[in-house]
C-alpha cells in the first residue's frame, strides 16, 4: 500500500516560518509541559544570572517567556531582561503571561521584542550577558546571527546557551519522526541545517562562534532527566515535532492510525503512569572579548 501524501510546511526559503505559524501556535498551547520539562536549565541560568548579577540580559529564541521572567528576577537592582523570538504568538504569550503574574521586584517587568535575533537592531553594546534555552539552533546563517548578537553583547559581555546533543543521545526527540515514517513519507534534513539538532557537532558551534568573534569558548556536555504524566504524551507529541506539522494535512484514518503507532513506539519510554527520558545537551560558554 502507499504512503498517504502528507501537508509539510516549507521552510526552506524561510526556516523560521514554522513558529510564525502553527508551529508557534502549538507551542504555545504546549507551554506549560515544555516549561516543566525544560525547568533545570531555566535554573542553571536563573543561577548564572543571579552569580554574575548583570544589568542588561538577552534571551534569545525566548518563546512564550517562562525563562525570560524568571531570569528578570534576578537581573541587579535597576536591571531588567529581553527576550527576543520570531514567533508573534509566543510573543504575545509571553507579553501575556508577564502582565498576568508581575515583577516580582519593583520597577517595570521584562521586555519583550517580536524579531530575528539574526538581523534585529538592538542597540550596540546593550547587554552585558546573552542566555538561551535551545533558542539558538534556528538561524538560517548562524555565524551572521551571532555576529549580530555580539554587536548587542558589551566588552565584557558573558554568553550561556543550551543547545541539544545529537538525535541518537536524545532518541525521545526522534521518535515520533521515526515511527511515522512506516505511514507517511517525510522530508530528509540537512545535520546542519536550522532545526532542533543543528548545533549537536560541537566542533562546529565552536567554528561559528569563533567566526562571529566570540571568545573563551567552553562546551560541556549537559544531561537531566525529563518526565511528564503519561496522560499528557499524546498531547505533546502531536503539537510538538514533525506530527504538530503533518497531522492537519491528514485525513481522519490516516491521522488515528499514526497517532496508535507512534504512541505504541513511544512505550520504551512509559513508566507506569509516568514518561520519562534523558535530555543531551550542551552547555555553552563564550565572552565578547
Amino acid at each position: 500500500m502507499s504512503k498517504p501524501v502528507a501537508t509539510f510546511v516549507d521552510t526552506a526559503e524561510d526556516p523560521s516560518s514554522l513558529w510564525k505559524t502553527m508551529g508557534g501556535r502549538n507551542w504555545v498551547a504546549s507551554q506549560q509541559l515544555i516549561d516543566h520539562l525544560f525547568k533545570p536549565i531555566e535554573v542553571l541560568l536563573a543561577e548564572a544570572v543571579q552569580a554574575q548579577s548583570p544589568r542588561h540580559v538577552l534571551d534569545i529564541g525566548c518563546g512564550t517567556g517562562g525563562t525570560t521572567r524568571t531570569i528578570h528576577r534576578h537581573t541587579q537592582e535597576g536591571g531588567y531582561a529581553t527576550g527576543v523570538d520570531v514567533s508573534e504568538v509566543m510573543i504575545d504569550a509571553a507579553r501575556q503571561a508577564s502582565e498576568q503574574d508581575g515583577a516580582d521586584k519593583e520597577g517595570p517587568g521584562p521586555e519583550f521584542i517580536c524579531a530575528d535575533a539574526a538581523r534585529y537592531d538592538f542597540q550596540e553594546g546593550l547587554f552585558d550577558m546573552l542566555v538561551s534555552r535551545f533558542g539558538i539552533m534556528f538561524f538560517e546563517d548562524p555565524v551572521r546571527a551571532f555576529q549580530n548578537l555580539r554587536r548587542a553583547a558589551s566588552k565584557e559581555a558573558t554568553a550561556l546557551f543550551f543547545s541539544w546533543r545529537s538525535p541518537k543521545e536524545t532518541p525521545f526527540m526522534t521518535t515520533a519522526g521515526r515511527a511515522a515514517k512506516s505511514i507517511v513519507t517525510l522530508p530528509q534534513q540537512d545535520r546542519n541545517a536550522p532545526g532542533q539538532f543543528a548545533f549537536a557537532d560541537p566542533q562546529r558551534v565552536e567554528s561559528i562562534l569563533e567566526s562571529a568573534g566570540w571568545h573563551d569558548i567552553s562546551i560541556e556536555p549537559l544531561d537531566f532527566e525529563c518526565a511528564f504524566p503519561e496522560t499528557e504524551l499524546v498531547s505533546f507529541f502531536t503539537r510538538i515535532g514533525p506530527l504538530g506539522r503533518i497531522l492537519p494535512g491528514l485525513d481522519e484514518k490516516t491521522q488515528a492510525q499514526l497517532i496508535t503507532v507512534v504512541r505504541e513506539a513511544f512505550e520504551p519510554f512509559v513508566f507506569g503512569d509516568t514518561v520519562k527520558f534523558n535530555a543531551a545537551c550542551w552547555q555553552i560558554k563564550a565572552k565578547a572579548s
